[in-house]
């Protein structure tokens, strides 16, 4: 199974991308992370909008999109863990996990999504999120595998 993360902004250099990078490195499943950003100074609703035409030109064709969004579902990292056996019992050969901007996720997006999850009630920085993510994906593979990362 292939896993993409498409996200709002560019990391650059930044501890988190350091962070996200460790994760992603760790993890034996092939993921990618597809970066999208409006530059133009524009209207709230019109930059979400705009992000969210970025964000579906940089879905996978077939992928099976899971939108964080707050009112998404909340697993625990066992559940998330099952969620991922299930979807590779499905034969879900990409699973595209979308995170937007400061301004969440248009409804074209939404519309586009499989499903939504939450990572908890508390709001997350954009650029953090992707790091949490990585981390309950590498979680996750520990979980599947009986590795004793998870405790």
């Amino acid at each position: 199974m292939n896993i993409t993360i498409v996200a709002v902004g560019r990391a650059g250099k930044t501890p988190q991308a350091d962070l996200f990078d460790t994760y992603v490195k760790r993890l034996p499943w092939p993921l990618t992370l597809k970066e999208v950003e409006e530059k133009r100074p524009l209207p709230d609703a019109q930059r979400t909008e705009k992000e969210g035409q970025l964000i579906l030109a940089a879905i996978p064709d077939g992928a099976h999109v899971i939108a964080m969004d707050k009112d998404g579902k909340d697993f625990d990292s066992a559940g998330f863990a099952k969620a991922i056996e299930n979807w590779r019992g499905m034969s879900i050969k990409n699973l595209c996990f979308v995170i937007g901007g400061s301004n969440g996720l248009s409804t074209s997006v939404m519309d586009r999504a499989n499903q939504k999850m939450c990572m908890g009630r508390l709001t997350w920085p954009h650029m953090l999120a992707r790091v949490m993510l990585a981390e309950q994906l590498y979680r996750a593979w520990a979980i599947i595998e009986g590795h004793p990362y998870h405790k």
